[in-house]
């Protein structure tokens, strides 16, 4: 049996037994990520002008890190969901829609857009990272993402948010006239 196999089963066997653990791995997987996104737009109105940069470069490296990057690795490796492959032994609690598990997509999303937060603002970067950190195990324990595929999704998302980021100062930059 491979690491990637008893880490997703020891982790996924914790679920299915207790609802307080089930309740908290369903938010940090499903209400999290719209909590995050509501905060980016809570950024927004509250400073239209000093927050446009962070706000719409997190959101353009998340969209690009996921829908870019990871659909193009998607077709090039394509891998099954633990639930897929695991059916018997998986405890699926939470809903899902037919589609590949490497990268993670959510992960590779919020891991660019809170690498984009924490050059621009470490303190709100480390809250994001930390957040997207547990999304991304909350995850693996529901059985939707194999290790492999949230570690893969949340390098793919550091690697975007540090290119978005270049693009922003060099965008925000003065022009010499």
């Amino acid at each position: 049996m491979n690491i990637e196999k008893i880490i997703t089963l020891f982790l996924n066997n914790f679920t299915g037994k207790y609802f307080f653990l089930d309740s908290l791995i369903y938010f940090l997987a499903q209400v999290l990520p719209f909590l995050l996104l509501f905060f980016l737009i809570y950024l927004l109105a509250r400073s239209w002008k000093r927050n446009l940069w962070i706000v719409g470069g997190a959101l353009f490296a998340g969209i690009f890190a996921r829908y870019v990057l990871v659909e193009a690795v998607r077709r090039i490796v394509p891998r099954l969901r633990p639930f897929h492959l695991l059916t018997e032994e998986i405890n699926l609690i939470l809903p899902y829609k037919e589609s590949l598990s490497f990268p993670s997509g959510h992960i590779s999303f919020f891991f660019a857009v809170s690498t984009v937060i924490y050059l621009e603002n470490r303190k709100m970067g480390i809250v994001f990272y930390c957040l997207s950190f547990v999304m991304g195990i909350s995850r693996v324990f529901a059985g939707m993402h194999w290790p492999l595929d949230v570690l893969v999704g949340a390098l793919l998302g550091i690697i975007v948010g540090i290119f978005v980021e270049e693009l922003i100062r060099y965008f925000k930059r003065p022009s010499k006239k």
